[in-house]
């Protein structure tokens, strides 16, 4: 493969990794919002792989006016006790923080992966064998996302945490959908570029591209 198709394909992974380590960090994988107009109180769930941040705003009547007081509070997520997670949860809490571990997983995928891309760029020979390791550690990035948004999915559609009933998709889910599809088109794109430029296509393997000897 060409010097060029590697660093196309550094770039793109290094983009899916950023969404990657974003989707494992933020909180907001599932977002509940709710409000009472009797207490006059907006609240806001937010649910990430490991936590849960929560944020209540009540309007206050005063003399001048409302005031606005704010609550923003952040605790693991599941917790074993508060949580249920020995109890009636217990399949809800296995099934979200496996989600969890996969995430984390494919982070390490793509960064062995962006390890192997400047490996193998310093010689010629190594750049016409390392884009079966690329192609293979992108695809297993793009699995273990596979597997968590559909996890996160299936606890969001059947309602197994009872708070999810009223949930919808976050900025998370929404960053981690972009990292699994795009690593699949990279996928897509090193094995076509790769066996490309085993056959001697000189786009993908360029000027010294690999010509069988002829028998005489």
């Amino acid at each position: 493969m060409r010097k060029l198709s590697y660093v196309i394909t550094f770039f793109a992974v290094a983009a899916t990794l950023l969404f990657n380590v974003l989707s494992v960090y933020r909180p907001d994988w599932l977002v509940v919002n709710e409000s009472s107009d009797i207490l006059h109180t907006r609240y806001t769930a937010e649910y990430g792989l490991s936590q849960l941040c929560e944020l209540a705003l009540t309007d206050i009547p005063g003399g001048n006016g409302k005031v606005i007081y704010r609550s923003y509070e952040c605790r693991g997520f599941p917790k074993r006790t508060t949580d249920k997670c020995e109890g009636e949860n217990s399949s809800f809490c296995a099934a979200w923080i496996s989600a969890g571990y996969l995430d984390e997983v494919a982070i390490g995928f793509a960064a062995v992966s962006l390890v192997s891309i400047l490996f193998g760029v310093s010689t010629h020979s190594r750049r016409r064998r390392i884009w079966r390791a690329v192609a293979g550690l992108t695809l297993f990035q793009a699995v273990c996302q596979l597997i968590t948004f559909s996890i996160i999915t299936d606890t969001y559609r059947t309602s197994s945490y009872p708070a999810f009933e009223h949930a919808r998709p976050g900025i998370a889910y929404v960053l981690n959908t972009l990292s699994w599809v795009f690593g699949f088109i990279i996928t897509f794109g090193v094995v076509t570029t790769g066996i490309s430029a085993d056959r001697g296509r000189r786009w993908a393997a360029g000027n010294r591209a690999y010509q069988p000897i002829a028998d005489d």
